[in-house]
């Protein structure tokens, strides 16, 4: 018996699993923005900027979520989650954890899931399938 390929549902099992996960971070950081202001003025870069974080925490996740502009979500999600990489976490880029992994290969799998969704889009099971940047 020869099994069927559904490109969609696994689509949507990525767009869910990459929203959803990310959407806790950034739920977590709606008051608390502080650190990351810090950081930034710490290396000559205005505080506004932390506000970015809202865009690749919290609407670039629902707009995945749902399949509303996947694709141009995702490259925001994507771009917010290598500054990010570089912003907070430039000393680890090579380090390994105590389990052997990258340090930061979370933040490497939610760039490179989103990614993917840039490039094959959200598929057939989104609220909207017909602009070129769903």
């Amino acid at each position: 018996m020869k099994m069927k390929k559904n490109s969609d549902i696994g689509y949507l099992v990525l767009r869910i699993t990459v929203a959803a996960l990310m959407l806790f971070h950034g739920v977590a950081k709606l008051s608390h923005l502080d650190g990351i202001k810090g950081m930034l003025s710490g290396i000559g870069l205005p505080e506004f900027m932390a506000y970015g974080v809202y865009v690749t925490e919290i609407i670039a996740p629902i707009l995945i979520l749902i399949g509303f502009r996947t694709r141009l979500a995702s490259l925001a999600f994507f771009f917010g989650m290598i500054a990010a990489m570089f912003l907070a976490h430039s000393d680890n880029l090579f380090a390994l954890s105590k389990s052997g992994g990258l340090e930061i290969e979370l933040i490497l799998l939610y760039a490179f899931g989103a990614l993917v969704l840039f490039f094959t889009g959200a598929g057939k099971y989104a609220l909207s399938t017909k602009n070129s940047w769903d």
